[in-house]
């Protein structure tokens, strides 16, 4: 079998980069912990010299998860070194991740730097960092606009000052597989040194190149493939990694390559990432998305019942989909309900259990058929701690005035068990509510900018998911709730969004 490749996610740091994903240290430490799971070998946790809060998530997974490489990103200065250094410095299997823009359009028109000066400033940060870190990546920015002499001139100074891994990042999208293959070829021909560091590929999908770039660079050397979980990330976003184990496990014959990863948690990490990021998964999304294995034309239809592998070249359980119905119903009692999910690979403790058990029996009697989908959305949307402080819904009423024109009378619990009423009209109820919430909290500055709600399950009982995204002085954060009944779930969301403004503001600083 051919080498190892190592799989390097920055979902939990290019993926919140996305416009209005912001996960709190709880959501970050749960998905880290289904990385592990998945078996993701290096976890981008952030980006410490970002925030205080994003420094203590980081070492809230670096605690968290026992396997992968935990690291950080960090712009070529000591400043962000040291923050770093005091984030995870003093945990095991931690490392430090440096970058610095080489390309031309970069040093000219955002460093002002001349090639020897980012050559001096990369060589003294990889230097500064080697005192703290066994481990240290370094990236050059824009690597696929920057000339192949100077990649390879940079390279040799950073191996040499304590780099153990080069990452060449495709950063805005622009190259193409050709490209990609000659850059990673001549940096290992022309470069010292390169025998004893791990090459890494990076790519973003602003041409919808990432699968393919990614797929060349390690066909030319490239032993590790940095990406998101479900391709999220900045602009268009990156490479999707559930894609890339997918192409390397089922085309083994050709591509001839090792991996560390899991397929079969791969379903379960896809759906927690979309449901604490809020970001859908379209449904045409390869190996993920809800159409992947299904099948409407006849012709496919007649085929794949004589012999799934007529029109599947993988199979849904290969990837962690399981279409099985879930048989618990009202009569089922909390051992019935832990064993389910252990079964779904969730480790629930009495605590938790005790909580989601309420929930579950009030569902079992509003719904007629419980999916593993509605189990697993009572568990991955439990509140937080750190989220529910300030105010929790407590119950509305609504009037219809008239012309689609609704008043909603609000009520919200503060954290001191306090009631307070709003009033608010509107166009539509969801309008009046959000708007009696605002009136109740005297929120004067709250803009919504996004609203969805989507079907958690099946059925015309099915649980809701309100999903809003707001924004206030230049912050946006994201709210989800789930319920039966969408316009409490709606009112949920947004109180949930109102909660994580609140954190935000009060933790986290801008850079």
């Amino acid at each position: 079998m051919g080498k190892r490749i190592y799989f390097f996610d920055t979902t939990l740091r290019d993926g919140e980069q996305t416009p209005g994903v912001n996960l709190n240290q709880d959501e970050k430490v749960e998905i880290a912990l289904r990385l592990e799971s998945l078996g993701i070998d290096v976890i981008e946790a952030g980006f410490a010299a970002a925030s205080p809060g994003d420094a203590e998530a980081i070492r809230a997974v670096a605690k968290a998860v026992t396997k992968p490489m935990v690291v950080s990103l960090a712009r070529s200065n000591k400043a962000d070194i040291d923050s770093v250094i005091q984030a995870i410095g003093d945990i095991d299997n931690t490392g430090i991740h440096i970058f610095i823009a080489t390309s031309p359009i970069h040093r000219d028109r955002k460093l002002n730097m001349t090639k020897e000066e980012v050559i001096a400033k990369a060589v003294e940060c990889v230097s500064y960092a080697s005192n703290y870190f066994k481990h240290i990546e370094f990236s050059c920015e824009d690597a696929t606009r920057t000339e192949l002499d100077f990649l390879s001139e940079v390279s040799e100074h950073v191996i040499a000052a304590g780099a153990t891994v080069l990452n060449f990042p495709d950063t805005v999208g622009y190259t193409t597989p050709e490209e990609y293959t000659r850059l990673f070829r001549y940096i290992l021909d022309n470069t010292k040194g390169i025998e004893n560091v791990r090459l890494s590929c990076h790519c973003h999908d602003d041409l919808g190149m990432a699968l393919s770039n990614s797929i060349a660079a390690i066909t030319a050397g490239a032993l590790q493939v940095e990406g998101c979980v479900n391709g999220i990330g900045e602009r268009a976003g990156n490479v999707a990694l559930e894609e890339v184990a997918a192409i390397l496990e089922t085309r083994k014959d050709y591509y001839q390559k090792e991996t560390g990863i899991n397929l079969k948690e791969i379903a379960k990490t896809s759906k927690l990432v979309s449901r604490l990021t809020g970001i859908a998964i379209p449904p045409n999304k390869a190996v993920i998305g809800g159409n992947a294995f299904a099948h409407s034309s006849g012709i496919h239809q007649d085929g794949v019942i004589k012999d799934k592998s007529t029109y599947e070249i993988m199979t849904p359980e290969s990837v962690g989909f399981n279409e099985t119905k879930l048989v618990l119903g009202k009569l089922s009692g909390r051992n019935a309900l832990k064993k389910r999910y252990e079964e779904l690979g969730y480790i629930v403790s009495e605590e938790q259990l005790k909580e989601i058990f309420k929930k579950y029996k009030d569902l079992t009697d509003r719904k007629k058929e419980i999916f593993d989908e509605d189990i697993i959305a009572l568990l991955e949307t439990q509140p937080r701690n750190d989220v529910t402080a300030s105010y929790s819904f407590k119950d509305l009423s609504l009037q219809i005035l008239g012309d689609n024109h609704y008043r909603a009378f609000v009520n919200i619990t503060s954290s001191n068990d306090n009631v307070i009423e709003g009033i608010g009209e509107g166009n539509g109820p969801i309008d009046a509510i959000y708007k009696g919430i605002d009136a109740a909290l005297q929120l004067n500055d709250i803009e919504l900018i996004d609203y969805k709600i989507n079907s958690v399950s099946r059925g015309k009982d099915s649980i809701g998911e309100a999903f809003v995204k707001v924004k206030s002085n230049e912050s946006y954060v994201q709210g989800r709730a789930i319920n039966v009944d969408i316009i409490v779930a709606s009112a949920n969301a947004y109180i949930d969004a109102i909660n994580r403004l609140k954190i935000s503001s009060d933790k986290y600083l801008k850079i």
